[in-house]
């Protein structure tokens, strides 16, 4: 009977102790799937209840519950509940990684992009490209890019879009270098544009692809077919592999910034991941990088941008989402051989370290974006760009000789459809960019669907602009042999029938709307190349004939340039912008 029962108790003993160990091992099995259940249970109830039902009731940790919150808040009927969630996901600094994952795998494509339009979001909300296809065997990205261009449709093409097109398919790397020194010298159109690119030919046909793309990429149709035949996807292969290379990579973005204006497209953009390159573009410290994402992810957003931004067209403030009542709009128009951003940058000082081009603080490269939006906030500025040249042997495309009635007419529709003319506008000009502003308001004055843009214009002010002609015009003609004088130029001469006849007709109509004008004009001459020097714009020239007319001890390239923030150049310009939209910037 003892060794029965000393038996029985060894037994006992054993076993217990096995099912202790097992009974824990179980008790975390249970725990963990419980826990996993009720995760499970919780992003249920949230994607499938109403807002306000199920959360008295549903036991999970607070940071766990506001990630499920704010999505299933996201997805809302209610678009300021949207705006809201959003605005709150964009301040989440402090989340593990694995939230702001769940995130960007659950979020939906309007929330993602109102996330990289926010300023403070952070970037691991969204998630990496997904790989890319690999190229085809024996085959080069300039081969495939090639490709593309020869599936794309040949139809309704301006003459530049057939020039690149052609040049693209036409030319291998090779033959480009080797025409370098042959008849492009002097009779040609392509060496001086070519050799801008750098000394790779290879660089060379893939810049005169995107060249062709971009023109593609502004026809809707077009878009269609750059999409179907895997353009997305060889467009963000190329922008990888020239993360060096600014200028490449800023053509990408523009054929992405007009694919975007196709909301059909949307899913297919960010499906093969743009939107997280976009997001980590936009804050980039480089204003021209910056304001290239920033434009396609405004036309991504029909959430909270109704107006559309065309080729050429940069928001330079606000570029992300913002609380901020936008009460009036500023316009910047540059002039012959200008630019969106490069027009505007801060006078260049004769002895400057390289670095400090990069810093913003101490140097900026886009005056009207760093100056200007944070004196002035409740402006959105824009600022054009649009292709110039002094003569026709250095323009990027020969054949694209616009005049100035035409260039006027495509950017006062582009500009229309940037919702310019809803609100109070004043323009800034320099040089030609004055006659295009000129002509701009003469033609929305007769048209009922542009009406608008002249209706809510307040003031003008013009740089350096030749009113009566310049002497740049003379001196080309007198020399054509050299300079071969474009299109724009010609009629700059101080004959010009068509100068005097929008200056007449401006005036008039300037003193009948009573516009505020402000004119300042260059006193100092300007280098054109190394052997030119002359006054561009002379005073009597720069004189429209009303509002106040100032001197400014500058050449014609610096007029627009101030020196520095306190310098007399922004300070009056500033002064002037809030004089003339006080009232507007009251309400």
């Amino acid at each position: 009977m003892k060794q029965k029962t000393r038996y029985w108790s060894t037994a006992r003993g054993v076993s217990f102790k096995f099912v202790t160990v097992l009974g824990i091992a179980y008790q975390a099995r249970k725990e963990l799937h419980k826990a996993l259940r009720k995760i499970l249970v919780t992003s249920a109830k949230i994607f499938r209840s109403p807002f306000s039902g199920p959360f008295s009731t549903v036991d999970v940790e607070d940071h766990e519950c506001s990630v499920w919150l704010l999505l299933r808040q996201s997805r809302e009927d209610c678009r300021e509940a949207r705006l809201q969630a959003v605005q709150d996901l964009s301040q989440a600094h402090h989340w593990h990684d694995y939230q702001y994952r769940v995130v960007a795998q659950a979020a939906d494509l309007r929330t993602l992009i109102g996330l990289a339009r926010s300023k403070e979001t952070d970037l691991r909300f969204f998630l990496p490209p997904p790989p890319l296809p690999a190229l085809k065997e024996d085959s080069s990205l300039e081969e495939e890019l090639r490709q593309l261009l020869s599936l794309l449709p040949q139809t309704e093409l301006d003459e530049c879009a057939q020039y690149f097109t052609s040049l693209a398919l036409s030319e291998s790397g090779q033959s480009l270098a080797a025409q370098k020194g042959g008849l492009w010298c002097f009779g040609g159109n392509g060496l001086p544009y070519a050799e801008s690119f750098g000394e790779v030919p290879s660089a060379t046909v893939e810049m005169f692809c995107l060249e062709a793309i971009i023109r593609h990429s502004e026809i809707p149709t077009h878009c269609d077919q750059i999409e179907a035949n895997g353009g997305l996807q060889l467009l963000q292969r190329l922008y990888q592999m020239h993360r060096n290379c600014p200028k490449v990579q800023r053509n990408i973005l523009r054929i992405v910034g007009n694919m975007a204006l196709n909301e059909r497209l949307h899913g297919a953009i960010a499906g093969s991941g743009w939107v997280s390159i976009l997001a980590e573009a936009m804050k980039s410290p480089h204003i021209m990088e910056a304001s290239h994402a920033a434009r396609s992810l405004a036309n991504l957003d029909r959430e909270t941008v109704q107006e559309k931004y065309q080729d050429g067209v940069y928001v330079l403030h606000p570029q992300y989402r913002s609380s901020q009542p936008i009460k009036a709009d500023v316009l910047f128009i540059h002039g012959l051989m200008g630019a969106a951003f490069k027009t505007w940058r801060q006078q260049d000082p004769e002895q400057m370290a390289p670095q400090v081009w990069e810093d913003e603080a101490s140097y900026t490269t886009c005056w009207p974006k760093s100056w200007l939006a944070a004196d002035c906030p409740a402006l959105r500025i824009i600022s054009v760009e649009y292709d110039t040249s002094l003569s026709d042997w250095r323009a990027r495309c020969p054949m694209d000789r616009k005049s100035i009635a035409f260039r006027s007419s495509e950017l006062l529709n582009k500009l229309r459809a940037a919702g310019v003319g809803d609100r109070p506008v004043i323009w800034v000009s320099h040089s030609m960019g004055g006659l295009l502003v000129k002509k701009m308001l003469l033609e929305a004055s007769n048209k009922p669907e542009l009406r608008a843009v002249t209706d809510n214009t307040r003031g003008i002010i013009f740089y350096s602009v030749p009113h009566h002609g310049s002497h740049l015009a003379e001196y080309s003609v007198n020399v054509r042999y050299l300079l071969f004088p474009s299109l724009e130029v010609k009629e700059l001469r101080k004959d010009s029938p068509a100068l005097k006849t929008l200056h007449d007709d401006f005036l008039e109509f300037a003193r009948d709307r009573k516009f505020q004008v402000l004119n300042f004009v260059e006193t100092l001459p300007t280098y054109i190349g190394s052997m030119i020097k002359l006054h561009v714009v002379p005073p009597e020239s720069a004189n429209l004939g009303i509002g106040d007319l100032i001197l400014v001890d500058v050449n014609h390239l610096d007029i627009c340039k101030p020196k520095e923030k306190d310098a007399f150049l922004y300070q009056r310009t500033l002064q002037f912008i809030r004089d003339t939209l006080a009232k507007d910037l009251e309400n």
